[in-house]
């Protein structure tokens, strides 16, 4: 449990344990025993993203399973989380996840494909910059448990791994990232990790892989330096938002820059 607002886990639980049930925030904010105001200000300044986000991420975590545990139907599954319509729950999903629903229940084949295919790999790319690049940001991997597989790190728009990174790259080994020619903005630096040896249904339900994310912020000016990163991959904890983003599609959208790459 964290020493920083403790009572937030006690919420996080709560959530976790009542997420089917209606969850406003003023009901979350009287459970911790704060003003909505406070508990929104402080609740996001453990989680990364409001309570109601924080929500509406665990309901589609949940859609994620029943898509590959159960033959419910994509409506049915979207009534479950809380979604009349099928084509708004359709479109968030989509948005938040990078698959439709349907695409994302029939990935499972494609999983251990994409591994074999990296695992054959020879050539993963340069993993430090050259110097001729501008607005570059880089930095280093480390772990806390030994680790053998590859390393999925990208910059997001939000403090929450969903949606494809605006910047994004595949490590075959901790160690060194870059990414070259990053616009000029507010990111969010987030990794996480598939071992070799990992199933398909914890590759797309990676409730428990090793993850790491920056706790600051990276500001990208314009020709300007910015701050070498240093991440280390840990367990998920408590207040850890989930991995929405389908981890496959990260690894097909690699291996075909690496063929195009290639075949120039």
């Amino acid at each position: 449990m964290s020493f920083v607002y403790p009572e937030i886990d006690e919420v996080i639980k709560y959530i976790h344990q009542h997420i089917d049930e209606p969850l406003s925030l003023e009901k979350l904010a009287s459970y911790a025993a704060y003003s909505p105001y406070h508990f929104t200000r402080i609740f996001k300044e453990r989680v990364g993203v409001p309570p109601h986000y924080y929500i509406s991420s665990i309901r589609l975590q949940k859609a994620k399973t029943l898509l590959l545990t159960t033959g419910l139907s994509v409506r049915d599954i979207g009534m479950e989380v809380g979604q009349q319509s099928v084509g708004t729950f359709t479109t968030r999903f989509k948005q938040r996840v990078g698959l439709s629903p349907a695409q994302f229940r029939h990935s499972t084949q494609q999983v251990g494909n994409h591994l074999e295919s990296l695992q054959k790999l020879t050539d993963w790319g340069d993993k430090t910059s050259n110097g001729y690049e501008s607005n570059i940001v880089q930095g280093t991997i480390q772990a806390k448990v030994p680790f053998q597989g590859i390393i999925l790190v990208g910059l997001f728009p939000k403090p929450i791994p969903e949606g494809l990174p605006l910047y994004g790259t595949l490590l075959f080994s901790l160690g060194n990232f870059y990414f070259e020619n990053v616009n000029p903005g507010i990111y969010y630096l987030m990794a996480t990790a598939v071992s070799w040896e990992m199933g398909t249904t914890d590759i797309l339900l990676p409730h428990t892989t090793l993850r790491a994310k920056c706790k600051q912020a990276v500001m990208v000016k314009p020709d300007a330096n910015t701050a070498y990163q240093q991440l280390t991959l840990r367990e998920p904890n408590l207040e850890d938002p989930p991995i929405l983003i389908s981890l496959p599609l990260l690894m097909q959208n690699y291996l075909t820059r690496v063929s195009q790459h290639s075949n120039r």
